[in-house]
């Protein structure tokens, strides 16, 4: 009787161990991953609500640089195509310039 009750207390001990190393485990992730900080930020508003709002913010600034960017090459790249005189994209960009300039 005193042999199965040693054996359940050693597999309980062990099924123990296990849990405290998956605990330990799950511990480390959530510590590396910052989930507790923004499990943090979730519970208040106020901050969620700036740090969305600032995120926009960047993201509003960055599109606009981006696109303002991108904009730019492309007109610079559609003027040396232009000044090189190449018959058939000359013609097409000059005639999109004109329906762009008449729709002014």
């Amino acid at each position: 009787m005193q042999l199965a009750t040693n054996s359940k207390n050693y597999h309980k001990k062990k099924l123990e161990e296990k849990l405290l190393i998956q605990l330990n485990n799950l511990n480390n992730t959530l510590n590396k991953n910052k989930v507790l900080e923004l499990i943090e930020i979730a519970g208040d508003s106020r901050k969620y609500l700036v740090r969305n709002f600032m995120s926009g913010i960047s993201k509003g600034i960055g599109i606009g640089i981006g696109f303002s960017i991108i904009t730019a090459l492309i007109v610079y790249v559609m003027q040396k195509i232009i000044r090189l005189n190449i018959p058939v994209l000359s013609q097409y960009i000059s005639d999109i310039v004109e329906i762009v300039e008449r729709t002014k």
